[in-house]
């Protein structure tokens, strides 16, 4: 019996457990988006749909996301590549479908390294891109199938901000961020014919980029896929209301996937009680600020560790806020990221993967996965469902409890030698999973529609 045939009958068999007869739990939540892609190709020029993942290494690094969307678009069209992060964030950011250069003169930050306290506006992708000398430039050239005729920027604005010019194709804008007050625009250039490239130079003073996307208009999904290293739930309630409304604005999301757990599942100390409100208010404010768009939660996938101090990490005698997540241990879920030899294009290199790795601390012989993630999973599950979002059930759908080292000890190897994050194939098989639930929950809502 394959993995995949072996996930199902996990997941049938710990049903009455977990509540849901399927991995896909509620998906009465996404008819939203299921009514538009039946009804799109009706209005003869239909509108580009958007399927928006946020979240930590999983989403950053395509491995899931790119298969998916693959599977999307060869069903209903490409819309272009959608929402990335400004710019390469961060070290081995290599995107499928399009690829980004930059130039020198550039300084990034994310909402993983930023202190807590930080005033610096932090957008849906959780990166901030700012250019130190006029003339700093970036490039999106897209692969033909994700050729598009729109790009929109989003920067920071304010007193003294410095300015852009933005060339798609034959069209060039430049776009002024002097401005009376503090906050985060987002402007579009559009083409009338499908491009493959667009250039951004600065000048004229500071210019700090929190996204930017590319889309065809014409009809067909796009997929993006936006995540920070090593992120928790609460590195995500770091973005800024005014530069998330905005964004949710510009890019209309039809979808917002919200992925994340693995890092608050690895912490050194687990309060169930503060990972449960902080993901209830962002899902709350992920719906307020997106104007009611449909919400699909991933639950955690299994993942295993040998650092001995998180054998016991669901004991919440001394839990940790936010305040004082510096005494926290590096968030051991992200660990070995580096490239697969075979397939280097998948790489995530991040300076606090290494920094997690080296100070790994006490290490014990064999595998186990943290007790605080099957806790993480639980909650993820109850709280997506009293929200009114869609829940899938990632753990459950690799097999449940041991998944992750029956996984890494595949022929070919489906989970890396972290036992955490997925080889190419086992993104492949992931993406898979996931794409048949869903196709599933599509075509029931057709044969009741």
């Amino acid at each position: 019996m394959s993995l995949a045939a072996l996930a199902a009958a996990s997941v049938l068999a710990a049903a009455t457990t977990y509540g849901c007869d399927q991995a896909l739990c509620n998906a009465e939540a996404l008819d939203p988006l299921f009514a538009k892609l039946i009804h799109a190709p009706e209005s003869g020029q239909p509108r580009t749909l958007h399927i928006l993942q946020i979240g930590d290494s999983h989403s950053a690094g395509d491995s899931i996301t790119g298969p998916w969307r693959d599977a999307l678009q060869a069903r209903f069209g490409s819309g272009g590549r959608g929402v990335l992060p400004p710019g390469k964030a961060f070290d081995g950011f290599l995107p499928h479908g399009v690829h980004v250069d930059q130039s020198p003169g550039w300084v990034a930050e994310n909402t993983f390294r930023t202190p807590a306290e930080s005033a610096d506006a932090f957008g849906v992708s959780g990166y901030r891109l700012t250019a130190t000398a006029p003339g700093a430039q970036i490039m999106l050239t897209a692969e033909p199938q994700e050729a598009f005729r729109r790009v929109i920027v989003c920067a920071e604005t304010g007193p003294g901000a410095g300015a852009y010019t933005l060339t798609v194709g034959a069209i060039s804008a430049r776009i002024t961020l002097d401005t009376p007050v503090h906050r985060v625009d987002c402007e579009s250039v559009e083409a009338s014919q499908p491009q493959i490239q667009a250039v951004l130079v600065t000048d004229a003073g500071p210019v700090t980029l929190t996204s930017w996307a590319s889309f065809s208009d014409n009809g067909g999904i796009a997929l993006s896929n936006l995540g920070v290293v090593g992120a928790e739930v609460r590195h995500f309630a770091r973005t800024d209301d005014q530069a998330l409304g905005e964004e949710f604005r510009a890019y209309h999301p039809d979808l917002v996937v919200l992925e994340f757990g693995t890092n608050d599942g690895f912490v050194g100390h687990f309060s169930a009680e503060t990972f449960e409100s902080r993901l209830r208010e962002q899902i709350r404010r992920v719906r307020r600020l997106s104007k009611g768009a449909p919400i699909l939660v991933l639950g955690a996938p299994d993942a295993e560790t040998k650092r001995a101090e998180l054998k016991h990490n669901d004991d919440v005698s001394d839990p940790i806020t936010d305040e004082g997540a510096a005494s926290q241990p590096a968030p051991i879920a992200e660990t070995t990221l580096a490239s697969e030899p075979e397939n280097p294009d998948e790489a995530i290199i991040a300076e606090e993967a290494q920094r997690a790795e080296d100070e790994s601390g006490e290490r014990t012989s064999a595998w186990f996965s943290p007790p605080a993630l099957s806790q993480v999973r639980a909650i993820e599950r109850r709280v997506a469902l009293d929200s009114g979002a869609a829940f899938w059930d990632w753990g459950m759908r690799m097999g449940g409890a041991g998944s992750a080292d029956r996984w890494a000890t595949a022929t070919p190897p489906l989970t890396r030698a972290d036992h955490v994050h997925t080889t190419t194939a086992g993104g492949a098989e992931v993406a898979a999973m996931l794409e048949a639930d869903f196709e599933r929950a599509f075509a029931a809502y057709k044969a009741s529609h």
